[in-house]
């Protein structure tokens, strides 16, 4: 069937659906013009220093804040470690497991000493309370009985099994009680170690983190167990 080339189109004025060839279909304004466009404003490129600075001021608030309350780097710069630990390794000090349990015997902690810990174990004065972090094991937990006797720990009465010491400890020490909310920290080379043993017990809240694992160097590359 054949349609009717007059009927619809769009010079019929009774279509109301398509418009007269003779009209625009854009709309004019009241001067008879066309409005112009609106644009949004351009964007004004960012100086590339200023960009820079946003950047670097973005990457150093995240490192502060993986390092205030997931992990940190350390060093050991001392020998009261030893054999687990020795000289210039580098570790990674984790915050996150003691936010959800309490430090356990044999944990390597790191944490800060009290502050006579320069008269006690350097026999030099600190009179501006000046104090570097300590890395030693836990040993006693609060509320046990802790003594050092015939070169073995004891453990209310009972012997603390060690094979990360390599030799027993000379001095005699104790009995003493952990205090609540607090630990006895010793360091593996016990005939070296400056720890409670001297400046007494530590409380929980001087604790930074646990020692969990060694990056450097890498033929020592690894976690540290108990």
């Amino acid at each position: 069937m054949s349609t009717n080339p007059d009927q619809n189109s769009p010079s019929d004025p009774g279509n109301p659906f398509l418009s007269s060839s003779s009209e625009s279909t854009e709309q004019v304004g009241g001067n008879g013009t066309a409005p112009k466009p609106v644009h949004p404003p351009p964007l004004k490129p960012e100086n590339g220093w200023v960009e820079a600075a946003k950047t670097i001021g973005l990457s150093l608030i995240l490192a502060l804040g993986i390092r205030q309350f997931v992990a940190e780097a350390r060093y050991i710069p001392s020998e009261s470690m030893v054999p687990t630990l020795v000289i210039n390794d580098r570790l990674m000090v984790e915050k996150i497991t003691y936010l959800f349990h309490s430090p356990e015997r044999g944990d390597i902690v790191v944490f800060w000493p009290p502050d006579n810990v320069s008269e006690v174990c350097q026999g030099q004065p600190n009179p501006n309370r000046q104090k570097d972090a300590f890395i030693k094991r836990v040993i006693g937990l609060p509320g046990e009985k802790v003594e050092v006797r015939d070169g073995k720990v004891l453990i209310n009465d009972q012997e603390l099994p060690e094979n990360y010491t390599e030799e027993p400890s000379r001095d005699p020490w104790g009995p003493q009680i952990v205090p609540p909310n607090s630990y006895l920290m010793m360091g593996d080379n016990r005939n070296n170690s400056c720890d409670s043993r001297r400046w007494g017990f530590i409380p929980r809240s001087e604790i930074i983190g646990r020692a969990a694992f060694r990056f450097w160097p890498i033929d020592r590359i690894g976690t540290l167990g108990k």
